[in-house]
């Protein structure tokens, strides 16, 4: 029993990861219905800024509080990334924007491969490392859940509050609800269109790069391939809890980091991502939209 509750906390806390990344993810696709395939490689840019800023803080002071540098690390983190996807959306995106489905498919997996390759031409191909910022655990009648672990629940509980009431209860969170409705029609209400969708993408790549953070704080190494396959599980998150839905999206990065706990413990480790996505399809053959989703309305 010890060890299977271990295995939970182990998968709350790799799920948080991906919930975060996942938010990213519905967010775009719920205003503009795109998913935004270089959102995996902003969640890694984020976690190498944060590694570039801990690298900084440690050279010049000589000693740093750790949440001191912990917030540091995120704001820094959170204000490049939410630059780099500004520039996606406003470069990449919004000129496709009334253009066939495939093109921005395209243009996003050209974005994500020009990210990843800027990354590893300007930090190296090598796995990079950083000594452990938070080594405090506690052992609960036999159960170990480290301080990291209780930070990265933490912030995905306190951010996934803050979203939600952003964006059902303010007048920015109004508009993106408008403008995920019909565009137009809320062009025609007086919104801006292009601003609300901008500052949805600069929302998203600040969760990514918060995710980006926690990800270096837990796992102590962060290399430049490190944005797809968490990018492409928190696509599968979102899309498992409902893509179009915040709570939806962290259910699914839950049950993703469940799924791949549970089955790494109990059988191969070589088979959970394949666990993984077999429960995907499986859970979208008897609810299509997801878990928490809406079915989609076709307008007429």
């Amino acid at each position: 029993m010890q060890y299977f509750v271990q295995q939970l906390i182990n998968g709350l806390t790799l799920g948080s990861i991906y919930g975060l990344i996942a938010i990213g993810y519905t967010m775009v696709y719920g205003i503009i219905g795109m998913i935004n395939f270089a959102h995996g490689d902003i969640f890694m840019v984020g976690a190498f800024t944060a590694l570039i800023v801990f690298l900084i803080l440690g050279a010049m002071f000589y000693s740093v509080p750790v949440v001191v540098a912990l917030l540091v690390m995120m704001i820094v983190a959170m204000l490049l990334t939410s630059l780099y996807n500004w520039t996606i959306e406003k470069v990449a995106y919004r000129p496709l924007r009334g253009s066939f489905r495939l093109a921005p498919l395209i243009t996003a997996i050209g974005m994500s491969i020009a990210l990843s390759n800027f990354v590893q031409v300007t930090q190296g191909p090598r796995n990079k490392p950083i000594p452990p910022m938070v080594s405090k655990v506690y052992n609960i009648e036999g159960i170990s859940v480290s301080l990291k672990q209780i930070i990265i629940v933490v912030v995905t509980a306190l951010l996934l509050a803050l979203f939600w009431y952003l964006v059902n209860k303010t007048s920015l969170g109004r508009a993106q609800r408008a403008c995920e409705q019909d565009r137009k029609m809320a062009a025609l209400l007086g919104i801006d269109v292009d601003r609300t969708i901008s500052i949805t993408f600069i929302m998203g790549a600040a969760l990514a790069a918060v995710a980006g953070t926690l990800f270096l704080m837990y796992y102590g190494v962060i290399a430049f391939s490190d944005g797809f396959v968490p990018g492409v599980k928190a696509f599968t998150a979102a899309v498992l809890g409902g893509i179009g839905s915040l709570p939806g999206a962290v259910l699914g990065g839950l049950m993703i980091g469940f799924i791949e706990s549970m089955w790494s413990a109990y059988f191969s480790i070589d088979y959970k991502d394949v666990a993984a996505f077999s429960i995907l399809a499986i859970v979208l053959i008897f609810l299509p939209s997801g878990i928490l989703g809406r079915p989609e309305v076709e307008k007429v």
